[in-house]
């Protein structure tokens, strides 16, 4: 037996053919929408435990479901302190339901304002541009089909390396070893790298504060003029200068 015409609905599930009988596999979202039955109780139960529950339909007909509980890594929570502790905001978008989604948060201490549920593609695209529209600035960290179109309209778009080919494809930076606390050492560099352009700059831009207006004869009239061997000879050391400062993030920690 084997599954035939699959394709992916964004934000809901999967759907295909098996021995011609048309089955999907949903989100408790979907069954909102579209008035399926189903055991309300029951799954609120799951859900409370921190499981997300997707059900299988056949000819749209609810049959069955199964429960998956996600363990939060000790990354995750080493990421989320780190940002904080950096003055970032943290902000969850996910497509899981409402009360997975905050028992997550919870434990890694997102804000409940900041926590946005049961959202399809083009949702988690608005909401960054919602936060975009506040002046603030997006970095947006993805792996699934769902998160490239914000990882495309994010300021930053950070995919995971084990992710899918599309978020990849969509995102600025890839996480190679695919460890969400790496972001905390882009940072780190993406900081140093920024200072070390603006020191260079500063030492490159030196030279020609303090030389071309000597060699303009500027303080001629004192007895002061800078020859062009030596001015060679400057130019020739903030070019040293310049290569042995950026040298430095290579032993920087």
């Amino acid at each position: 037996m084997s599954a035939e015409n699959i394709q992916n609905i964004p934000g809901v599930g999967i759907q295909g053919e098996i021995n011609k009988k048309n089955m999907t596999i949903v989100n408790e979202k979907y069954l909102r929408e579209n008035k399926i039955k189903y055991d309300k109780k029951l799954v609120n139960g799951l859900a409370s435990a921190g499981n997300t529950v997707s059900f299988l339909l056949v000819a749209n007909k609810n049959v069955g479901f199964v429960a998956q509980g996600d363990q939060i890594k000790s990354a995750a929570i080493t990421l989320i302190d780190g940002l904080k502790t950096q003055h970032i905001r943290p902000v969850m978008l996910t497509g899981d339901n409402q009360q997975v989604a905050q028992l997550v948060a919870a434990q890694l201490g997102i804000a409940k304002e900041d926590v946005h549920a049961e959202l399809k593609p083009d949702d988690k695209e608005k909401i960054v541009q919602q936060y975009q529209s506040r002046g603030l600035k997006v970095a947006m960290v993805g792996d699934g089909v769902n998160d490239a179109p914000s990882l495309v309209r994010a300021d930053v778009g950070i995919a995971i390396g084990a992710g899918t080919d599309v978020a990849v494809d969509s995102a600025d930076i890839v996480l190679v070893r695919s460890d969400p606390s790496d972001i905390l050492n882009f940072l780190k560099l993406a900081k140093h790298t920024t200072r070390k352009m603006i020191q260079n700059l500063w030492f490159g831009a030196g030279y020609n504060i303090f030389a071309i207006p000597l060699a303009a004869g500027i303080l001629a009239f004192v007895g002061i003029v800078l020859s062009p061997a030596l001015g060679a000879i400057l130019m020739g050391l903030s070019t040293v200068v310049v290569a042995i400062n950026a040298q430095t993030l290579r032993i920087r920690k």
